[in-house]
């Protein structure tokens, strides 16, 4: 299969030094391949999401250096690329994963649902969900509508997750341990960001997944998914974050790094990018997808 990278900002901010790190990786690693290179817009917030983000998500982007091949702006084999206008292909999955009893129904907290809304950061991870709120086994088994109530995945008890990482290596979480059962559908008629991460990357037919190493134990998760809808997971390659000098992970709300406050100081994106130390890997593409080992 040809190379098909992604790069998938969520429009709540504007983008940061730490994101454009990892998007010019994903567009080495797809130019060094030859391969194609998708933009998503991950606009799932409703309550964060907005347009003046999204658009000045492109011009940030574009004045950075970034192109791609496929996008909510230049359109492509996989339309629509906004999240928000893919909500009958995530149903679609949620229904394929209630036919095959791996979710239930499941009470929530206001605070944990917000939390399903974007990309679980490991610092931001909430605790493993506690094993005794489980509904009995096939709870919701052939549920043809969410309905306004909350899904979780349940994860195999104990169970390990072996990954192999592009640049971590070896990633090992456990199931009900590292993580707990997760949320794949919100009581407000969306998806979390794992169900709807690994349907599109795999309709979108993604074979590298580059983002940032907080985003590990969320790969573990996402494997489980795949596994469940019997769908071959891509690779990962996940990068080092970027921090601030109090070493902190980079936020939007950390204006002072922001690409449109570099850009109006006068800083240019090859001075910028000048500053990086390189990732040696990412340099060569990779060929092989990422499997779990259990």
């Amino acid at each position: 299969m040809d190379y098909r990278g992604r790069i998938a900002p969520t429009p709540t901010g504007y983008l940061h030094l730490g994101h454009a790190r990892t998007f010019w990786i994903a567009q080495q690693r797809a130019q060094q391949a030859g391969g194609t290179l998708i933009l998503r817009d991950e606009d799932l917030d409703r309550d964060r999401c907005r347009p003046e983000f999204a658009v000045a998500m492109l011009e940030d982007l574009n004045w950075f250096g970034l192109h791609w091949n496929e996008g909510p702006d230049c359109g492509g084999p996989h339309t629509p690329y906004r999240q928000s206008e893919r909500l009958t292909l995530y149903l679609e999955v949620w229904r394929e994963l209630a036919a095959g009893g791996w979710i239930y129904p499941s009470p929530q907290s206001r605070q944990d649902v917000q939390r399903a809304l974007t990309a679980p950061h490991e610092e931001d991870a909430e605790p493993a969900f506690p094993v005794e709120f489980r509904p009995p086994p096939g709870t919701g088994r052939g549920a043809t509508e969410p309905s306004a109530v909350n899904w979780r995945f349940r994860v195999p008890d104990s169970e390990e997750i072996v990954f192999h990482d592009g640049h971590c290596g070896e990633v090992r979480r456990i199931c009900g341990v590292d993580f707990g059962d997760f949320l794949v559908w919100r009581k407000d008629g969306f998806p979390s960001y794992e169900l709807a991460v690994v349907s599109d990357d795999h309709v979108m037919e993604i074979t590298e997944v580059v983002r940032g190493e907080d985003l590990l134990t969320s790969t573990a998760r996402q494997l489980l998914l795949y596994r469940a809808l019997g769908w071959e997971p891509p690779a990962f390659f996940h990068c080092p974050l970027v921090r601030d000098a109090q070493g902190v992970r980079l936020a939007k709300r950390n204006h002072a790094l922001a690409l449109r406050t570099l850009r109006e100081q006068g800083r240019s994106p090859e001075e910028l990018r000048a500053e990086w130390t390189p990732l040696p890997e990412s340099q060569a593409a990779a060929t092989k997808f990422a499997k779990p080992k259990n």
